[in-house]
């Protein structure tokens, strides 16, 4: 059931929906581990109004609904990732999206079919982060999912003034994908995330921090409460780490504040130049030791994290691949 971050993060969203259509479902606390227990009946359809933007929460349903007689329909407040809804076609289950409600109709039979998995877009917000606020950098991330509910981090790092262009656009199955240009932007602006763009760029938060950090006035990130559970608490985990290079950041309610210093950030690294190390902690969490590594290289600030090793679980080679750039 995952690593300790992944299981300690809750469940009782997934659990409601599924049992209110039937399934047995027992996880003590609400998290991982989960016990499934054979159903009584067979599942039923099922409309859910989801209180959250939850491509995972959403997912489960419509794939528990393949399973039930009946249309089964989800309904966000927000457009969460869409990778699901995309993919089952392909798979030979019809989906209609309406809005933001997304419904199917079973008892439906998956169809083998080969698939292209294109580039990880989280992954390449990283490189584009770090190209974006290293003067005289510039990368190309080449055949990168450019799905436009996982493209929020490219659309605020260009808002904030980073030069960002997209060539070799195709679709390949069901997803766009594209080759992505990053170069410097000589002075990054603050801006507004807002709630609506939020589940576009929720994982890549984190290494925005660091733009936000460099940038000219403030950057909010409103509606972000959900980094609070993620592998682990994102947004208090930024504050404390952005703090530790003397960049304030703060919380009201549910928006992330942070102010930028309008400098280059290698700026922040001389004011540590007499620190023997920055102790910086991950919290288990691969999004954030990624992040802070990235901090250290731009701020050249002796940064030493508490577990470099927990980024294996997605991007294994990504030290590695991060110096051969440098």
């Amino acid at each position: 059931f995952g690593d300790e971050s992944l299981s300690s993060r809750p469940m009782g969203r997934v659990i409601e929906p599924l049992s209110a259509m039937g399934a047995r479902i027992e996880a003590q606390g609400g998290t991982l581990p989960a016990h499934v227990l054979p159903a009584q009946a067979p599942l039923s359809a099922a409309h859910y109004d989801s209180p959250k933007a939850s491509a995972q929460v959403k997912s489960a349903v419509l794939l528990a609904g393949l399973q039930a007689g009946g249309t089964t329909s989800v309904t966000e407040p927000a457009k969460s990732r869409d990778h699901t809804e995309r993919l089952l076609p392909a798979f030979g289950v019809p989906v209609e999206v309406d809005g933001l409600t997304v419904s199917v109709t079973g008892p439906a039979r998956l169809h083998a079919h080969d698939m292209s998995a294109p580039g990880d877009p989280s992954s390449a917000a990283f490189l584009a982060v770090i190209a974006a606020v290293l003067e005289d950098s510039e990368l190309t991330v080449e055949n990168v999912a450019l799905n436009p509910t996982r493209t929020g981090a490219f659309a605020v790092l260009e808002r904030m003034g980073a030069d960002i262009s997209y060539a070799n656009e195709r679709l390949e199955g069901a997803e766009p994908v594209g080759d992505v240009h990053v170069a410097f932007g000589p002075q990054l602006m603050g801006t507004v995330v807002t709630p609506e763009e939020i589940p576009t760029l929720v994982d890549e938060v984190p290494v925005l921090a660091i733009a936000a950090a460099a940038a000219q006035g403030e950057t909010v990130f409103q509606g972000a409460g959900e980094l609070r559970v993620k592998e682990s608490d994102r947004f208090a985990a930024v504050i404390e780490g952005l703090a530790a290079f003397d960049v304030r950041a703060w919380g009201e309610g549910d928006e992330l504040h942070i102010q930028g210093t309008g400098e280059p950030l290698y700026l922040l690294g001389d004011a540590l130049a007499d620190e023997d190390s920055l102790q910086l902690p991950t919290y288990h969490d691969h999004r954030l030791a990624m992040t802070w590594y990235l901090m250290g290289l731009a701020t050249e600030a002796p940064v030493v994290l508490d577990d470099a090793s927990c980024v294996s679980g997605s991007w294994p080679s990504f030290y590695a691949d991060i110096e051969g750039l440098m």
